[in-house]
């Protein structure tokens, strides 16, 4: 069974994707998995959501999940769709114990240390820190992570292309999430691609 460390080492940045149009899709992913990012967190914001994790599943190379997964009805929604993986911006009980009897690779939302506790208890040591920059960026996962030495994290939330490489460099960051991969409106592949190779050598 694939798990959600091996996900978190496929590349340094998983793109966090809010998509109205089920047309951009495709494009999207096939520019992403190009430039060496293919694990795609496609969030549950929009109306299209479930299409485009079903659009993506079909590009060669993506490892597609949902992001944005607050409830066990919005995880059966996402599993029927394909998701290959689960993210949530926060962790509940009832969300985690689904996700695990689901046995779908799982990353819950943290920002405290009773959170990380609590995930721990459920039998998780791999997290969301979020949001990263507005619960006080790096100093704050340094200073939660210190005493949870085998915990991991994906920091997402404000970080940018020029501070993702700081957040990399930390012991507990397997990689981090970022939307500035992908602007919103029509895609620009190229453009896209670009980003992605870029984002896809940052050091960890």
């Amino acid at each position: 069974m694939t798990t959600i460390e091996h996900i978190m080492r496929l590349a340094p940045v998983i793109p966090v994707l809010v998509i109205e149009d089920v047309a951009h899709a495709r494009p999207i992913a096939e520019a992403l998995v190009a430039g060496g990012l293919p694990v795609l967190e496609v969030t549950l914001r929009t109306a299209s959501a479930l299409d485009v994790i079903r659009e993506m599943k079909q590009v060669p190379g993506a490892v597609v999940g949902a992001g944005t997964v607050l409830n066990e009805h919005a995880l059966d929604d996402a599993l029927t769709a394909g998701s290959e993986f689960i993210v949530s911006p926060g962790l509940t009980e009832s969300l985690a114990k689904a996700a695990i009897a689901a046995k779908v690779p799982f990353l819950p939302g943290t920002a405290t240390s009773s959170d990380i506790m609590r995930g721990l208890d459920l039998g998780l040591d791999r997290f969301k820190f979020f949001p990263a920059e507005a619960n006080g960026g790096i100093p704050a996962l340094k200073a939660i992570a210190g005493p949870f030495g085998s915990v991991r994290f994906c920091p997402t939330g404000g970080i940018t292309a020029q501070t993702a490489p700081d957040w990399l460099a930390l012991d507990a960051v397997l990689c981090c999430g970022g939307s500035w991969i992908v602007p919103k409106g029509t895609p620009d592949k190229a453009a896209i691609e670009a980003a992605a190779r870029t984002a896809a050598t940052l050091p960890r």
